[in-house]
Parts: structure tokens; C-alpha cells; sequence
């Protein structure tokens, strides 16, 4: 028994020294290079995703996102310059690149740098069963392939049962907000939301629907400023149950 409590032990201590002059030599490495750099490492090391519409806050650390901004807006300073505008003498120019980093870091990305809201649940104690409307939920985006807006409503629709959790009705605003926070493509935010939704609240069925201008349609390309874009996702019972998603399509208001 001894032999076998050695071996199984000794690896454990390798290990943590290992770890430790990892987290030495990633502190010495990390001085003078972009923190964009740095946080894309720590990224690539945990082999996680960054897309455009994945959230990234666990590999933020306390301070940087001001430190992020500093680097946006020195990059964006050189756009500014790439583009022939003489921010000098421009009196509306000479901080747009720094208004510019504020704006992409702080809001309307920030579904991406932000932890999500937190959000807290009540037991069911009155054993609801009924459909649940919220919204038109106000949601403000952009698009990933130009990060022009895409500006538009959401309603959600929830069939709880006696054993789903209830959330108040701001948070659903709130997490809405924080998946809307990014560049990405509508079809993609609204499967997300609900697949939140159903992972929080556990309901019966969940619905989402979004109805949004894209600004990369009617700003540029074929510039149609009549055209938007409407899709639903529906879940469980909404999904099995074809009354119940009559009631909630009619009533719903996309006026």
C-alpha cells in the first residue's frame, strides 16, 4: 500500500511548482504587450471560444477594461488618421476615437466584457401554470459583418410549471440587454436568449420574438429603409402545443 501512495502523490507536487513558474513567466511576458494580447492568451490557453458574440469576462481581470478602452482608442486614433481626417484641427474629431473605444467597450459591447446580470429566482409557491407575455422589450445590437445597429423590440413568452423558477420581470430586460451587447446576427441572439431562458427559469416552454431594423440594409447596400427582420424560436410546449403558440403570436403587439 505504501508503494502505491508515493507515486500517486509525487505528481501533485510536480504540478504545482509547474503552475507557478507558469504564472511567473506569463507576468514577465505580459510586460509592454497589448492587453488585448494578453487576454487573447489567456483565451487560446483554456482553449475557450471568442467570437464576436461569446461573452469573455472570465478572462478579464479586475481594472482592465479601462486599460481595453486606452488600447481601443489608440487603434481607433489610427483608423481616424487611415481614413484622411485630420483630428488635429477638427475641433468634432479630436476625441472621437477615445467617444469611440467608451462606446464599443462600456455599452454597446459590453454583453461581451460584462459578467451576466445576476438573477434571482423564487420557488413557484403558487404553483402558476398560466402564460407569461413579456415585453415589447427595447433591444439595441450590431451587426458582426459591418457593426452597423440592428435596432428593434422582443417579446418572450413563458409557460411555467410548479416546479420552474420565477424571475422579476426587470430581469428579463436585463439579460436581454447583456445577450443583445454584442455583434452578432439575429438568428443567433434569440436562440441564445432562450436557450438561457430555459436553462434559469426551467419552464414548460419558452417563446422569443424579435422584430429589428439591420442598419448594415437600410444605411448602406441596397439602402431599403422599409425592410426588417422578424424570427421566433419556441421551445417545448409553445413548440408541441400549436394553440398555445396561436395565443401568444396573437397576442403579442408588433405594431
Amino acid at each position: 500500500m505504501t508503494v502505491k501512495k508515493t507515486p500517486s502523490n509525487a505528481p501533485k507536487k510536480v504540478a504545482v511548482k509547474k503552475t507557478a513558474i507558469k504564472k511567473t513567466t506569463a507576468k514577465k511576458d505580459d510586460v509592454g504587450t497589448p492587453l488585448s494580447v494578453v487576454i487573447r492568451r489567456r483565451i487560446e490557453a483554456q482553449k475557450a471560444r471568442f467570437h464576436a458574440n461569446d461573452n469573455i469576462s472570465a478572462f478579464i481581470k479586475p481594472g482592465e477594461l479601462e486599460d481595453l478602452v486606452e488600447e481601443v482608442a489608440q487603434k481607433m486614433q489610427a483608423v481616424l488618421e487611415s481614413l484622411v481626417i485630420d483630428t488635429k484641427n477638427d475641433h468634432n474629431t479630436q476625441n472621437t476615437s477615445r467617444r469611440v473605444a467608451k462606446m464599443y467597450v462600456q455599452e454597446v459591447f459590453s454583453g461581451r466584457y460584462v459578467d451576466q446580470p445576476t438573477l434571482t429566482k423564487f420557488p413557484n409557491v403558487s404553483k402558476l401554470n398560466e402564460l407569461m407575455i413579456i415585453g415589447p422589450i427595447t433591444v439595441c445590437s450590431a451587426c458582426s459583418h459591418h457593426l452597423c445597429p440592428i435596432m428593434g423590440r422582443i417579446w418572450i413568452g413563458v409557460l411555467p410549471n410548479k416546479g420552474s423558477a420565477l424571475i422579476g420581470l426587470s430581469k428579463y430586460s436585463r439579460l436581454t440587454e447583456w445577450v443583445m451587447c454584442r455583434p452578432q446576427i439575429q438568428e443567433e441572439a434569440v436562440v441564445e436568449l432562450a436557450d438561457m431562458l430555459e436553462k434559469k427559469i426551467k419552464p414548460i416552454g419558452v417563446a422569443v420574438v424579435m422584430d429589428a431594423d439591420h442598419f448594415c440594409m437600410q444605411w448602406r447596400g441596397v439602402k431599403d429603409r422599409d425592410s426588417k427582420m422578424i424570427n421566433s424560436v419556441m421551445r417545448g410546449a409553445f413548440l408541441k402545443d400549436s394553440n398555445l403558440r396561436r395565443e401568444f403570436l396573437a397576442l403579442i403587439d408588433r405594431k
